[in-house]
This record gives structure tokens, C-alpha cells and sequence, in this order.
């Protein structure tokens, strides 16, 4: 008697409520998939890794741009600051960033999640899975046709299915200050300190709820440093003119990935996107525009590849990840040659005033 292989309980389950998995899961949904996300959170807004601040093509290109006014607050300016604390104001005519309430924002992903009809599971991790003849067997979850991996830096699904995993990444730490206005509050305050920040930045914003002040630096598994969150806020507090009255109201922290996969980002019915993918810029460590990007086009293509009108979605996950090839370059000499002197000279010149408009507002053809 030939044998009938058992059904499969969902088309995809995602790992990640986040970015890049809230974005494949709402794009598979469309096509009338059963969907489930596993999120290891009770509340998807607590215990973030996200600054939360969303690019001009985030919102005018994508989902995100349905988020309600409440959650998000416009900054047109970028004050960029030297070791010395000497500054230039950066701008682009109709360019700008939007901070946000992310911890109610990602609260809002999730009944987005809901009411398409996705199966979210909160409060449970993903521990393991296995082939299981054309489909994978997830642990507690049941059998699926594809297992989608977006969850962070530290991928378990990347580990468990024998993936590549990100091995080069940033550290960063972020204070929120709830209530407090900055006197430049239409402006993003970027600083630029080997000391304080090697191989990143620091950075000050207002967002609708208060104030979020933070400092990444490269992360070196063997010779591990904590970004010195309070010396750079004494460094920057009169500058930027946070009362020194502020009480601290929260502390995000995480790896932000910085670098590729040691190795493939798909397998036979399974893919990574977002941080586990590396689909961050190398450069910035933006990644929210570009992981939901990536994330869309895998859970469309999941979508398609199930409708019979599609070619195979792993196919479309690899061609879709961003190389940012430029970015690595610069990457690579922010990491070696990354010196305070030449940026305290410089930084009012003509030239350096280009690069960074370049970097910040996309200009001549340089993406973040």
C-alpha cells in the first residue's frame, strides 16, 4: 500500500516577531497560508535590541508606513559631533527619519499579525527541528513546509539546522529618559569617539515618549568591552541638553550584527532573514528598512512558491539578501584605521560635510 505522507499543520512558521519576521509572516499571509510565529517574549515590546528608528523608505515603502501617528515622531536634521564635541548640521531637502515609540510599536506588529490572520505564540522559543521528508518537524509546533529563522544575531534555528551563523557584530546599549524634551529635538545627535565608540558611534533622539541616548562599539568575542554608557552620557549630556535631573526609565542592549553568515542563509525548506541573515548595513547597523525588505520578499515568495506560480523561495531569499559591497569596504577601514584626529580637523570641510550626507541621507547612489 503506498504511502501517504502526513499533512503538514502550517505552510510556515517564523521564528522572530520582530522586523524582518513580522514582515515574512504578514506577506505570507496575504496569499491565504497558515502562518504561525514563535516568539520567546509575553510582550513584544519588552527586552528590545532595536534603536527603532525607521528610515524615509521604511515608511513611504512599506508596511510600516500604516503605523499610527502617536507611535512615531518626525527628525528632519542630523547634528553630527567630533571627538571634541565641535558639530555640523546635516540636512537633504525632503529626507528624514522617524523616531519611534517602539515598544508600542512592536505591540502594534503583532495585532497586525492577528488580524491577518497569523497564528502568533507568544511566550514560546523555538528549541529544535528536524527534517522530516519535504517538510521540517518543529519542535512543539507540529510539521511545516518551510521554517523561517528570524531571530537575531544569535540565530537558534541558524544553529539547529546547521545554517551559517554572524559571527562579526556591534555591542550597543541604550538609555530611555521617559518625559524629557531636548532643546534640539528635530534632530538626530550622532558622535563620532574612538574612545567612547571604535568602530560605531553614539548617538541622542527624540522619540514621542522621551529620549533614547546610546553608544554601539565592535564587539570582540575575546576581548569583550562594555560600551561606558556613562561616562559617553557625561561626555554628551550638557551638549546635547539632557537635564541632569533625567531619571533613567529603561536599558536596551544587544548584538547588532555588522558582517555576513560564516556560511549558506537557506537549506531545503528553511531560511534566515533579518540579523540571522546579516541583511544589516555593515556600515550604519541600519537595519529595520532593509530586514523588512528582505523579510517580504521571502514570505512572498513562500507565498507564490505555495500557489504554484512562483520559482523556489530559498531561490529568492539568496538573490534578495543585500551584499552592501561598498559598505563592507568602509566597514573594514572604520575597524582599522579609525583615528579621532582627522574627524576633529575635518569634519567642517566640504568634503567631509559630502560623505556624511552620504551616508545618513542616501545621496549619490550610497543606500544605508
Amino acid at each position: 500500500m503506498p504511502h501517504t505522507p502526513p499533512a503538514n499543520d502550517y505552510d510556515v512558521v517564523i521564528v522572530g516577531a520582530s522586523f524582518a519576521g513580522a514582515a515574512c509572516a504578514l506577506a505570507a499571509a496575504q496569499y491565504g497560508l497558515r502562518v504561525c510565529v514563535l516568539e520567546r517574549k509575553t510582550d513584544p515590546g519588552e527586552r528590545l535590541h532595536t534603536t527603532g528608528i525607521v528610515v524615509k523608505e521604511a515608511m513611504e515603502q512599506t508596511w510600516l508606513g500604516r503605523m499610527p501617528d502617536h507611535l512615531v515622531q518626525r527628525v528632519a536634521r542630523v547634528r553630527l559631533y567630533a571627538p571634541n564635541l565641535h558639530n555640523v548640521l546635516l540636512t537633504a531637502p525632503g529626507y528624514y527619519f522617524l523616531t519611534t515609540d517602539t515598544p508600542n510599536l512592536m505591540r502594534w506588529l503583532a495585532s497586525e499579525l492577528r488580524a491577518s490572520g497569523v497564528d502568533l505564540r507568544l511566550q514560546q522559543s523555538f528549541t529544535d527541528a528536524c527534517r522530516d521528508g519535504d517538510a521540517w518537524q518543529v519542535e512543539g509546533v507540529g510539521r511545516t513546509a518551510y521554517l523561517v529563522g528570524a531571530d537575531g544575531a544569535r540565530s537558534r534555528v541558524a544553529q539547529r539546522t546547521g545554517l551559517g551563523q554572524v559571527r562579526d557584530n556591534l555591542y550597543g546599549v541604550e538609555r530611555e529618559f521617559a518625559g524629557v524634551q531636548l532643546p534640539e529635538g528635530d534632530a538626530l545627535h550622532c558622535f563620532v569617539s574612538r574612545r567612547f565608540a571604535p568602530g560605531y558611534i553614539g548617538w541622542a533622539a527624540q522619540n514621542p515618549t522621551g529620549v533614547q541616548v546610546g553608544l554601539a562599539l565592535r564587539h570582540d568575542p575575546a576581548h569583550a568591552r562594555a560600551p561606558d554608557i556613562e561616562g559617553f552620557l557625561e561626555h554628551v549630556r550638557d551638549v546635547v541638553g539632557l537635564p541632569h535631573s533625567a531619571q533613567v526609565a529603561g536599558t536596551r542592549a544587544g548584538l547588532v550584527p555588522c558582517g555576513l553568515p560564516d556560511g549558506p542563509i537557506t537549506a531545503p525548506g528553511v531560511i534566515l532573514t533579518g540579523d540571522a541573515a546579516g541583511v544589516v548595513s555593515p556600515l550604519s547597523a541600519g537595519g529595520i528598512h532593509s530586514s523588512w525588505r528582505h523579510g517580504w520578499a521571502v514570505g512572498d515568495a513562500i507565498g507564490l512558491h505555495r500557489r504554484g506560480t512562483g520559482p523556489a523561495a530559498e531561490q529568492v531569499a539568496r538573490q534578495a539578501a543585500p551584499t552592501f559591497h561598498r559598505k563592507r569596504m568602509l566597514r573594514w577601514a572604520m575597524d582599522h584605521l579609525q583615528r579621532d584626529w582627522p574627524v576633529d580637523a575635518l569634519l567642517r570641510t566640504g568634503p567631509m560635510r559630502r560623505l556624511a550626507e552620504q551616508i545618513y541621507f542616501h545621496r549619490r547612489g550610497v543606500r544605508m
